[in-house]
């Protein structure tokens, strides 16, 4: 066999075997949790995805405690500390620390409320919301107030809740001393002390002085709606 032929088998040969080696396809997702089944493309992103069946959060913040899974979500988390909000609303002005929380506050400003419970009707303009809400019809309530017992079935009305405990940011009314954790139940409650009734009925014109009770009203004993039932 002449040097010729081997030189130029040899070539061929290795282009047989690179031709046999299996090809792995773009996309392909050849590390799967054994878990949940998700499959990733590389190894370290199934790394990071396992720490959710873990629950492990080594990362916490140095300022408040909080714990997170991730690096990157601790250090989302402590642009809430740094007061830094470098994302604002050209509509009102309000502005975020967060682009995705401007985008989530846009919504509110178009009026779309997409998301309706199937229960009273009430919309919303966030899945996120209707989620939350759909809490209070299933008369669950898992979170306690660890001072006074009260439940809620929601973390955040727990969390506004325990104000009235701790004196932090408490709103006091100056007419009756009756004490709240919001700015806004203050200002609810104002008016009950005056005769102003600033929620009307857009179905009979009735007005009231708390949304609470246009929203009974209009559930409950509002004719109008009752009308529409029927038909």
């Amino acid at each position: 066999m002449s040097s010729t032929e081997t030189d130029q088998r040899g070539p061929r040969s290795q282009r047989s075997q690179e031709a046999d080696k299996p090809h792995r396809r773009k996309g392909e997702k050849k590390y799967s949790c054994d878990e949940c089944g998700k499959g990733y493309p590389v190894k370290a992103y199934l790394k990071r995805h396992q720490v959710i069946h873990t629950g492990e959060k080594p990362f916490s913040c140095d300022l408040c405690g909080k714990s997170f899974s991730w690096k990157g979500s601790l250090k989302t988390h402590q642009l809430i500390h740094s007061e830094v909000k470098a994302y604002s609303c050209d509509q009102c002005g309000r502005a975020f620390t967060h682009s995705s929380n401007l985008r989530s506050h846009l919504a509110t400003h178009s009026g779309i409320k997409a998301y309706s419970c199937d229960q009273c009707g009430r919309a919303f303009t966030h899945s996120s919301s209707l989620r939350s809400h759909l809490v209070t019809h299933s008369g669950i309530k898992a979170y306690s107030c660890d001072i006074c017992g009260k439940n809620f079935s929601q973390s955040g009305s727990r969390n506004t809740h325990l104000r009235i405990h701790t004196g932090h940011d408490v709103y006091c009314c100056d007419q009756c001393g009756k004490h709240f954790a919001t700015d806004a139940a203050l200002q609810r409650h104002m008016f009950t002390h005056t005769e102003e009734r600033p929620y009307k009925c857009d179905r009979c014109e009735k007005t009231f002085k708390t949304p609470r009770y246009l929203r009974r009203h209009q559930l409950y004993y509002c004719y109008c709606s009752i009308n529409l039932v029927l038909l």
